[in-house]
């Protein structure tokens, strides 16, 4: 079988089932971007290990954003001008997790996480230039399954959660708009639901594929979303 990171066209955008099926052992597609997270010992193996990465990224022309911590290094892969990953961003990834083996880290791919906040609202137009304008983001246009396309707001650094928008019924206003919607890996989910059940939380609805509504004993609702949910056709 022929990768995709071998094909020729690096500005198309994979679908998450081909991004899945590339075997990227260290890496968990989680929204829009390839994350990994690496143990690495102490302060300098992790900046040592950067240094490396830096070196394969630029001769690659691509840009990872690299997150360092003592002992600790995160990795986030995608293809901005796209708005997702690419065969690019494959290759790095495999490239990478070459570089990370031979410093002797040790993947951590079931600690990746992003949070996500999402509003309810009817009216997304009216109240998303403000949201974009009071905390700096940038909007953009996501085609989503089905060939729809909703309003996202995303932290042009990408450090601060993204922003989308819930389309619900004009009327009453809801006692809950805001919620967090909480990406994590496949095979880390079902134990996190399972524990914040545990924990006192209830399951609302597991009827879309990728995702399982919750809601603590007060009734507030958040959302576990996997590769699966709400991801963009290929």
């Amino acid at each position: 079988m022929t990768s995709v990171s071998d094909q020729t066209d690096p500005q198309r955008r994979l679908a998450a089932h081909e991004v899945a099926a590339e075997g990227l052992d260290d890496w968990r597609l989680l929204f829009d971007r390839l994350h990994a997270s690496y143990d690495t010992g102490d302060l300098g193996a992790a900046v040592a290990l950067v240094a490396e990465v830096a070196r394969a990224a630029g001769a690659r022309e691509h840009h990872p954003d690299l997150d360092v911590r003592s002992g600790r290094l995160d990795v986030r892969l995608t293809t901005h001008d796209v708005g997702g990953v690419t065969s690019h961003d494959v290759a790095l990834a495999r490239r990478i997790s070459e570089l990370a083996r031979d410093a002797g880290a040790t993947p951590r791919p079931e600690r990746t996480v992003v949070l996500e906040l999402a509003l309810d609202t009817p009216d997304v137009d009216g109240v998303a230039s403000f949201w974009a304008t009071l905390l700096g983001y940038d909007t953009a246009e996501v085609e989503v399954t089905g060939g729809a396309t909703e309003l996202e707001l995303r932290d042009p650094a990408a450090r601060r959660p993204s922003i989308w928008f819930q389309e619900s019924e004009d009327g009453e206003v809801p006692s809950q708009r805001w919620h967090l919607d909480v990406w994590l890996p496949d095979e880390v989910a079902d134990d996190r639901v399972a524990a914040a059940l545990e924990a006192g939380g209830t399951l609302v609805d597991d009827t879309a594929p990728g995702c399982r509504v919750l809601a603590d004993h007060q009734g507030n609702r958040a959302c576990v979303v996997t590769w699966q949910g709400r991801q963009p056709p290929g």
